[in-house]
């Protein structure tokens, strides 16, 4: 039982609020010295060259770059733009614009952080302007801006191929489907919803009456980072690059792009640069932590009572997975995705394998469910990032209520994959 006390006194000093690599390392140290001594760490550097060896986890890096380097550029605030002069001549536009905006950040940023931040600060005060209901703002918003969680190149879809054993591509191939449904679920509870109260929406009155030279106009700002979109999630589906290879055509790609929006100087790159360094660093910090705590867990024989409580269940393979689903789902109110990607999602995958679950199914099952914790209050991350960004009449339970009708929403998209998976793009 020593692994179980390991992993619940782990997640006690999480919700303390330690720093998440020091309690993984520092609480694996603890417990592996006094159950076995230094002994049982003499194999982590092998461990550890095999994580700076590993060229999948290259691919973090560089599209944290190519994000960070698009947000520098302001492709959100052009197509944002671009998008309002399109749709918000009618009720609700101003919010399908920004669904529409953040489904095209998150393919060719995949940064959360960022994209809410800079749909929160451009898209907010205009919806506040026009009398939007702040909590179908506030949500909407949130919502968008956590589409980088599933919508390839995702970073939590990098990680996931990496913990279990999954090719990337193939991940990114299966997350296209299930992502479009769901942003299509946003879309039509958006104008369902602004349909049956235009109020809560109102339309945005046109001042340009040439159709053409609006539509001209979007498409210069459209076309562009679709066109990275198509190279760079074409160049994977099609087999001619790897994840690592497109990442960094992905890099080149963004570079090329900012110096056609007249952006690219070396204030840019060299900020650019230092923000990939750090959110890199804490990534990796957290994979060396967790790396050391898996470690421990597995030689105290964790991993073995998990598995033997798991598969002693009625129901087996529907019963793990109802349980894995709400463990996560639950999870994701208080800690990150990236500590239960690297944490609880190796407890789970030898289940998984041990009971016959498609690995790929199960792994988008697992980043559709986390892309949740961006939004679940009380600690959802999209959450704090939007009030940081909010007018101060923007009170943080709006954003909360703003938030549940997309939740819900991610909820019965989870859903249609466990009951309908052969509609979704896979056969199990």
């Amino acid at each position: 039982m020593i692994g179980i006390y390991l992993f619940l006194v782990a997640l006690i000093l999480l919700f303390a609020g330690y720093p998440i690599a020091l309690t993984f390392a520092g609480l694996s140290l603890l417990v592996g010295f006094w159950i076995e001594g230094f002994e049982l760490f003499a194999f982590m550097p092998y461990r550890l060259f095999s994580i700076m060896g590993n060229t999948i986890l290259m691919a973090i890096p560089m599209f944290i770059f190519m994000g960070i380097v698009l947000q520098k550029t302001g492709l959100a605030e052009r197509l944002l733009e671009s998008m309002g002069t399109l749709f918000g001549s009618r009720p609700g536009g101003l919010a399908i614009s920004t669904i529409i905006v953040g489904a095209f950040l998150a393919a060719s940023t995949g940064v959360v952080g960022a994209s809410v931040v800079a749909m929160g600060v451009i898209s907010l005060p205009v919806m506040l302007k026009y009398k939007y209901d702040q909590r179908l703002a506030t949500g909407v918003i949130c919502a968008a801006g956590t589409l980088g969680q599933i919508i390839p190149p995702s970073i939590i879809l990098i990680i996931l191929g990496d913990v279990m054993g999954v090719p990337v591509g193939d991940l990114f191939k299966a997350a296209i489907i299930p992502s479009l449904v769901l942003v299509g679920f946003y879309l039509i509870y958006i104008v369902s919803f602004t349909t049956l109260k235009p109020l809560s929406a109102p339309a945005i009155p046109s001042t340009d009456n040439d159709q053409i030279a609006l539509i001209k106009n979007a498409l210069s700002n459209i076309v562009p980072p679709l066109a990275l979109i198509i190279i760079v999630l074409g160049s994977i589906l099609s087999g001619i690059a790897t994840p690592t290879e497109s990442s960094a055509l992905g890099c080149v790609g963004a570079l090329i792009l900012s110096k056609f929006y007249g952006k690219l100087e070396r204030v840019l790159i060299t900020d650019a640069a230092k923000e990939t360094v750090k959110v890199t660093s804490m990534v990796f910090a957290v994979l060396i932590g967790a790396t050391a705590f898996s470690m421990v867990f597995t030689y105290s024989g964790g991993d073995s009572i998990v598995e033997e409580f798991m598969a002693g269940l009625p129901g087996e393979k529907w019963t793990f997975l109802l349980l894995a689903m709400l463990a996560i789902f639950i999870l994701g109110f208080f800690i990150d995705f990236v500590e239960i990607a690297f944490i609880v999602v190796p407890i789970l995958v030898p289940i998984a394998e041990l009971m016959g679950i498609n690995m790929v199914w199960f792994a988008i099952l697992i980043a559709m469910n986390l892309q949740s914790s961006f939004m679940t209050p009380p600690f959802g991350f999209s959450l704090f990032y939007l009030k940081g960004v909010s007018p101060k009449q923007v009170k943080t339970t709006t954003i909360y209520k703003g938030v549940i009708p997309f939740i819900i929403i991610q909820m019965i998209v989870v859903l249609l994959l466990v009951a309908f998976p052969s509609y979704l793009g896979f056969s199990l």
